[in-house]
């Protein structure tokens, strides 16, 4: 389940060729469980076809012409009536001006002039109409009117140039939306850090003693915390994944790092999960040029790393607002006590323990097969399944250790 979930979407596309991106944005809004309606432009008619979104949405799409139907008088107040959120994407600078005059000559702009839910629009058109005045001044009359702007983003552009003006892509715009239908959720208030990744333990200005985490766990358990309408801080160690839309992205790259900023953020937090795998051991001295290696072999001596997790979790409900800790365990034998003992000595209030030796799970994969270890003494073992999924059921359970109800 996702904030997208038996919810009803209504798409406009206008006439730009960025139109293929809206189709592709209206297949990913139906696998994630949402109803699309579709309005399309006589122009975006041009660029695509009325049956492309039928196929991808199992759904009549609309044009001009039905406005004039036999039930025109009433079809674009029941689009709208029914609409948890409308987006127009591409919106083209001519869209914009009409949205911002109120002008409503089309299905698309009537449709919009009756949504009394969130309206969110993707602005796509050359940098110089972007940038235009006109076109400026229309944008920021729809945002005083608490319609939400999506991009533009630099890039290229049909024109063959450079510049502002290229429509988000379609997984950023899945995510804002997503972010918009989660306001007000159960989690609302709640500010939720979240560490991903491996970190990076310098030996010189070249190597690093790193591990094979790809942050794909914690990058969807900040998914899952926003969807349940939290505030998220997303403490990332060097990973080639894309911040989920809403939440605040902090880059680091050392255990030390880590620290730094994790202790920064649970200062006025609710909740602290640590999913990043953080070393265990750094260079006890690191190397300020290059070590070579017609030098011979170099000793490297090792000590503890920051233990981040027991520091913070410590410090729960004395020195911040931490309520909940929870902590990842990452382990090749004796999973379920190793698990217990750093549940215990960690005083944690659940620890998500996952075998990392399992081929099909776990490091660099897509799933993972976890074991839920709960301080008051319960094990809930999960079959194996996506990582988003494991996500939202730790944020379940979350969300239930604070003692918040859930639809």
């Amino acid at each position: 389940m996702t904030p997208l979930s038996n919810k009803h979407i209504l798409l406009g596309v206008t006439g730009s060729i960025a139109c293929y991106k809206s189709a592709d944005l209206a297949s990913k809004l139906r696998q994630y469980g949402a109803d699309v309606d579709v309005i399309l432009t006589h122009a975006a008619t041009k660029f695509v076809s009325p049956l492309t979104f039928q196929s991808v949405t199992a759904r009549r799409a609309y044009t001009d012409d039905d406005l004039w139907g036999d039930a025109g008088h009433v079809l674009h107040i029941g689009l709208a009536e029914t609409a948890d959120l409308m987006v127009v994407a591409p919106a083209t600078a001519n869209t914009i001006a009409k949205l911002a005059r109120g002008q409503a000559d089309n299905l698309l702009t009537v449709a919009a002039l009756a949504m009394r839910n969130v309206v969110l629009i993707a602005p796509a058109m050359d940098g110089g109409m972007w940038a235009h005045p006109a076109t400026q001044q229309n944008i920021k009359t729809l945002e005083t009117w608490g319609i939400k702007i999506a991009g533009p983003v630099s890039g290229h552009l049909a024109s063959g140039q450079l510049g502002v003006g290229r429509m988000v892509e379609p997984d950023e715009l899945l995510g804002i939306i997503r972010k918009e239908l989660s306001a007000g959720g159960p989690l609302g208030g709640i500010k939720v850090v979240v560490t991903a990744g491996g970190t990076q333990e310098p030996i010189d200005p070249v190597r690093v003693i790193t591990n094979r985490s790809s942050g794909k766990q914690g990058f969807a358990l900040a998914q899952a915390a926003l969807d349940l309408g939290a505030d998220v801080v997303l403490i990332s160690a060097p990973v080639s994944l894309p911040t989920p839309p809403g939440a605040q992205r902090v880059d680091v790259r050392s255990s030390g790092e880590m620290l730094a900023a994790v202790e920064t953020a649970v200062k006025d937090a609710d909740v602290l999960v640590m999913a990043a795998a953080v070393a265990d051991f750094r260079p006890a001295d690191v190397a300020a040029q290059k070590i070579k290696k017609d030098a011979g072999m170099p000793e490297i001596q090792l000590e503890a790393a920051p233990d981040i997790l027991a520091a913070v979790s410590k410090e729960k409900g004395k020195s911040n607002s931490l309520r909940i800790a929870v902590g990842f365990a990452a382990e090749s034998q004796n999973l379920i006590e190793n698990a217990q003992a750093k549940l215990s000595k960690k005083n944690l209030d659940l620890i998500v323990a996952n075998d990392i030796s399992a081929e099909d799970a776990g490091f660099e994969a897509d799933r993972n097969r976890v074991t839920l270890l709960f301080a008051d003494g319960r094990i809930d073992a999960l079959l194996l399944q996506q990582k988003s999924s494991v996500a939202e059921r730790v944020m379940q359970e979350i969300a239930h250790l604070l003692g918040i109800a859930q639809n």
